[in-house]
C-alpha cells in the first residue's frame, strides 16, 4: 500500500463557514496543522491554502481548497499534478451525514455518497481510487433539512464529539502515513467501541 503524501481537508472558505459541520475536513487539517506547527499560505495556482509537515519522516502536503466545496476537484487535481502525487497517495477528509457525530472511518475507493466535494473530485479524476477519512456529523433526520444541517453549526456536545473523533484520527495518522492503513483503521474503529 502506498504511503500518504497529500492530505486534503474539504470545506468552504470564509469566516461564515468556519465552524459549520460541512467544514469538518478543514477542522481536521487545522487541528493537524496546529499539532505539527504548520503555517498555511494561499497558493493561487493550486486554488488552495497549503502547508507542509513531516510525519514519520515523510513530507506531507496539507491542502484546504479555496474553491468552495462543490468545486473541490479543481484544487485537488491541480495539487496532484503540481506535486506529482498519485491519487492513491492522497487522503481526502470530509464530513459524513451517515455517521454519528465523532465517529471517524478510514476507507479506500468507493462512491461519493452524495458528498459534493467528493463528487467533484471524482469527476475530475475519473475515479474514486483514493483514501478517505469520513468524519461523522450526524443526520438531521429528514433529507429536506440536510442543506441547513451541513451549513449550520453543530451543538456544543456534537462539536466536542466531532473534535474528539478528529483527535483520535490524528493519533492513528502516522500508521496511515507509513502505508499501514489496515492497522490505522483497526485502531481508529476499535477506539470508538471502548
Amino acid at each position: 500500500m502506498s504511503n500518504l503524501r497529500l492530505i486534503v481537508g474539504l470545506g468552504n472558505p470564509g469566516a461564515e463557514h468556519l465552524r459549520t459541520r460541512h467544514n469538518a475536513g478543514f477542522w481536521f487539517v487545522d487541528a493537524l496543522a496546529l499539532r505539527e506547527q504548520v503555517r498555511f499560505g494561499v497558493e493561487s495556482k493550486l486554488h488552495a491554502e497549503t502547508g507542509k509537515c513531516v510525519i514519520e519522516g515523510e513530507s506531507i502536503w496539507l491542502q484546504k481548497p479555496i474553491t468552495f466545496m462543490n468545486k473541490s476537484g479543481i484544487a485537488v487535481a491541480s495539487a496532484l499534478r503540481y506535486y506529482k502525487i498519485a491519487p492513491e497517495e492522497m487522503l481526502v477528509v470530509h464530513d459524513d451525514l451517515d455517521l454519528p457525530p465523532g465517529a471517524t472511518r478510514l476507507k479506500f475507493d468507493g462512491g461519493h455518497g452524495g458528498q459534493n466535494g467528493l463528487r467533484d473530485i471524482m469527476a475530475h479524476l475519473g475515479h474514486g481510487k483514493f483514501h478517505r477519512l469520513r468524519i461523522g456529523i450526524g443526520h438531521p433526520g429528514h433529507r429536506d433539512k440536510v442543506t441547513s444541517w451541513v451549513l449550520g453549526r453543530a451543538g456544543v456536545n456534537d462539536e466536542q464529539a466531532i473534535l474528539g473523533g478528529i483527535g483520535a484520527a490524528i493519533d492513528v495518522l502516522p500508521l496511515a502515513v507509513r502505508g499501514d492503513f489496515n492497522e490505522a483503521m483497526k485502531r481508529l474503529h476499535t477506539q470508538e467501541r471502548e
